[in-house]
C-alpha cells in the first residue's frame, strides 16, 4: 500500500483531474453494479452526503434504532440537512420487518414531513443481513415513492460471509455507502455509488461539506489497493474472531458471541477496569465501552495476537476475585 502511494498518478480531482481518485471511482462503481462512483473522506461523510442528495429539508428517512447513521454519526442528516430520522426498532439480527417498515411511511398529510428514504445496513454490527429481504423491503417502500441507501460500511464482509458478489447484494439500492478502511485497511476513505445523476448531486454535496480534495491520489491509491488485494482475506479475518470467541467461550463467567469480524464479550460491571487494567499491563488494549465490549479482528492481527489476547483473558479470569 505505501508502494502504491508512492506510485500514484496525481491531479486535481476537484477539477476531475486526478488519474488515480478517477480509476477509483470507476473501480468501485463496477464492483458494485452501479453507473458511477464518489470518493469522499470517510464513511460519515459519504452517508451524510447520500442523505442530503436523496431528501429534502422537512423530509424523513425511515431507519433502525441500532444503525451507524442514526446511532453515531452525530445526527449529521437533522442537524445540517433538516431531514427528519424516524428510528424503527430493529430484531435480534439488526433487521427490519416489511410490516413495520410500510406502517412507518406517513400519509400525505400536512401534519407529517414527507417520507422519503429507507435506510439500510450491512452488516449491522457484524450480522450479516439478508439480501432477499432487503430486496423485500426496497421492492415495497419503492411502490410508495421512497429511495433506499445502504449503509455497507462493512458490505465486503457480508460479501465474503454469503459468497456472493456485492453487486448482487446491493443490487436493489439506489445508493451504497461502502468504507474503504476498517477491514478492508486503507488509512482513510470511503466509496459512495449510484446513478450517474445522483453522483453529480453527491459531488456538489461533498464540496458544501468541504470534502472537495486535491491531489488526492495518494490516499485513493490506498482504497484502491484495499479493492484490489483485501476483500479476499476479509475470510482470514471472520476465521481468526471465531478463533477469539471459542478461547474466551471457555471461560464460565464471561459470555461471548461472534459475528463474521466482530466478538463482543459482557463482563460483569466489577470486572471492566480490572480487566482492562490487566490487558493493558499484558500490552493488550481495549475500548471503553459499556458491555458488550466489541473486539474486532482485521489484517494487522495474526494468529499469534489472537492467542495473546485469549491468554491473556484467561489468566485474568483465574485470579482470585471478590
Amino acid at each position: 500500500m505505501y508502494r502504491a502511494i508512492l506510485d500514484a498518478g496525481v491531479g486535481d480531482d476537484v477539477y476531475g483531474e486526478d488519474e488515480t481518485v478517477n480509476r477509483l471511482e470507476a473501480t468501485a462503481a463496477k464492483l458494485l453494479g452501479k453507473e458511477a462512483g464518489l470518493f469522499l473522506s470517510s464513511a460519515t461523510q459519504a452517508n451524510l452526503a447520500a442523505m442530503l442528495a436523496h431528501n429534502a429539508r422537512g423530509e424523513e428517512i425511515l431507519l433502525g434504532d441500532q444503525y451507524h447513521i442514526f446511532v453515531s454519526e452525530a445526527g449529521g442528516a437533522s442537524v445540517l440537512g433538516g431531514i427528519v430520522m424516524h428510528p424503527l426498532p430493529t430484531d435480534e439480527f439488526g433487521a427490519l420487518a416489511l410490516p413495520q417498515v410500510l406502517a412507518a411511511i406517513k400519509e400525505d398529510d400536512p401534519h407529517h414531513p414527507v417520507t422519503r428514504t429507507l435506510a439500510l445496513e450491512n452488516t449491522v454490527s457484524g450480522r450479516v443481513q439478508d439480501p432477499e429481504q432487503h430486496r423485500q423491503l426496497i421492492e415495497a417502500v419503492r411502490e410508495q415513492g421512497l429511495k433506499a441507501h445502504l449503509d455497507g460500511a462493512r458490505l465486503m464482509n457480508a460479501a465474503v460471509a454469503l459468497n456472493l458478489p456485492a453487486a448482487d447484494i446491493v443490487a436493489t439500492f439506489d445508493s451504497v455507502m461502502l468504507c474503504l478502511s476498517k477491514g478492508l485497511g486503507a488509512p482513510v476513505g470511503a466509496m459512495l455509488c449510484g446513478s450517474t445523476g445522483f453522483i453529480r448531486t453527491a459531488r456538489r454535496l461533498r464540496k458544501m461539506l468541504g470534502g472537495g480534495m486535491r491531489q488526492a491520489g495518494v490516499i485513493a491509491a490506498c482504497g484502491l489497493y484495499a479493492l484490489d488485494n483485501n476483500i479476499a482475506r476479509l475470510a482470514d479475518d471472520h476465521e481468526r474472531a471465531q478463533q477469539l470467541a471459542d478461547g474466551i467461550s471457555t471461560i464460565e463467567e464471561l459470555p461471548v458471541k461472534c459475528f463474521t469480524n466482530m466478538v463482543f464479550i459482557e463482563p460483569r460491571d466489577s470486572d471492566l477496569e480490572p480487566l482492562r487494567i490487566h490487558l493493558q499491563e499484558r500490552r493488550i488494549l481495549i475500548g471503553r465501552q459499556n458491555p458488550p465490549l466489541r473486539l474486532v479482528t482485521h489484517l494487522d492481527i495474526d494468529d499469534e495476537g489472537i492467542d495473546r489476547v485469549v491468554s491473556a483473558i484467561q489468566s485474568y479470569y483465574r485470579l482470585p476475585r471478590k
